[in-house]
């Protein structure tokens, strides 16, 4: 992994299309976790899309569209306890292990999710 390039940079905004699709079909197969999402998971998926491709260096286009992330303060809504973040974890992972990435691109992936889904537990 160049430590000068993006992630973004690194594998394309197509890979990151990917991963958010293989993370929603994980999120349509988990009950617990399906509960916290609308039925209709298209405008969800297109969010999270367009916040990782922000996240991973890519075009600013989430912010310009809904403002600064403020993750923790847009899921305080939702009970999220170790259990949840761990069903949320589970299938990013599943997700992850979908697309052929270099293992330091993986582990750098990972190391976000991991603060991400930690950062969001606003339960005990």
């Amino acid at each position: 992994m160049n430590e000068s390039q993006s992630i973004y940079e690194l594998i394309g905004e197509d890979q990151i299309r990917q991963l958010t699709s293989h993370f929603y079909k994980e999120v349509a197969e988990n009950k617990a976790l399906s509960a916290l999402y609308p039925e209709d998971l298209a405008s969800a998926e297109n969010r999270l899309f367009l916040f990782l491709l922000q996240v991973f260096g890519g075009p600013s286009t989430y912010s310009e569209q809904r403002g600064h992330p403020r993750l923790r303060m847009r899921h305080l809504k939702w009970q999220i306890d170790g259990k949840m973040r761990d069903h949320w974890m589970n299938a990013m992972l599943k997700a992850l292990d979908n697309l052929k990435l270099d293992t330091n691109i993986k582990e750098a992936m990972l190391s976000y999710f991991v603060k991400a889904a930690n950062h969001m537990v606003n339960q005990p």
